[in-house]
């Protein structure tokens, strides 16, 4: 009996936070199919060089964009005949929530890496179903800031607290009630008030850090917004 097997590849949706803007991490294809469009940094998986689809996913990064994210997570399986002119094709798509870094494209498949503003994507056609992959990962990634920590991974070493109710308003995009972001970090025990503040719209604002080892914290009710 034979059997024919569907292309099998890993997509990684990377977004940042930057100047107040929520950005995904793209690469200008340089060859067959949708030469000269915009993807997802992603790839087939090499069976001799990947223990598995994790590994696929860091070696892509890493080869496309020249960027290593602490951590990625793994968000839905995509399926179909219509997703790649190749043939059936199956990704297993990752997300991220990283600090902005510079990205640079490391193979010749790629022409450029860059980071691009989300709501800028309806001006850059996007290859494959990658938009519908986006979608998801951002809708996740805003049900995930509501009930978790996880913005904070995107701010740099030493923060404000205004700088991370910031990062939570880019990316659920509305304002959220500062008491119940400050019973949010009590609560998780993950940050450290350093001996250090820093000018902050005419007055002085403490910094924090996230303690080293800390792990993401969850809670069971999701962050208040100012209008609740």
């Amino acid at each position: 009996m034979s059997y024919k097997n569907p292309l099998f590849t890993v997509d990684s949706v990377l977004f940042t936070v930057q100047d107040n803007t929520l950005k995904v991490l793209l690469v200008k294809r340089a060859k067959a199919p949708f030469l000269g469009q915009w993807a997802l940094p992603g790839g087939f998986i090499d069976i001799e060089q990947d223990a598995n689809t994790d590994e696929t996913a860091h070696r892509k990064l890493r080869d496309k964009t020249g960027f290593t994210p602490q951590y990625l997570e793994q968000l839905q399986v995509i399926s179909g005949a219509e997703r790649d002119p190749r043939g059936y094709s199956v990704t297993l798509a990752y997300y991220a929530l990283v600090a902005h870094a510079p990205v640079k494209a490391r193979i010749d498949s790629v022409k450029i890496a860059q980071w691009i503003d989300v709501k800028d994507l309806s001006l850059h056609p996007l290859a494959f179903d990658h938009a519908q992959i986006i979608a998801l990962a951002q809708a996740r990634l805003q049900q995930k800031t509501l009930y978790s920590m996880i913005p904070a991974f995107c701010l740099p070493e030493r923060f404000t607290i205004a700088q991370l109710q910031q990062v939570i308003e880019t990316i659920i995009e509305k304002p959220i009630q500062r008491k119940s972001l400050m019973r949010r970090i009590e609560a998780s025990e993950m940050f450290t008030a350093l001996d250090e503040k820093t000018s902050s719209g005419g007055r002085l604002a403490q910094l924090y850090s996230i303690k080293a080892g800390a792990d993401l914290v969850n809670f069971e009710r999701n962050l208040m917004a100012k209008d609740e």
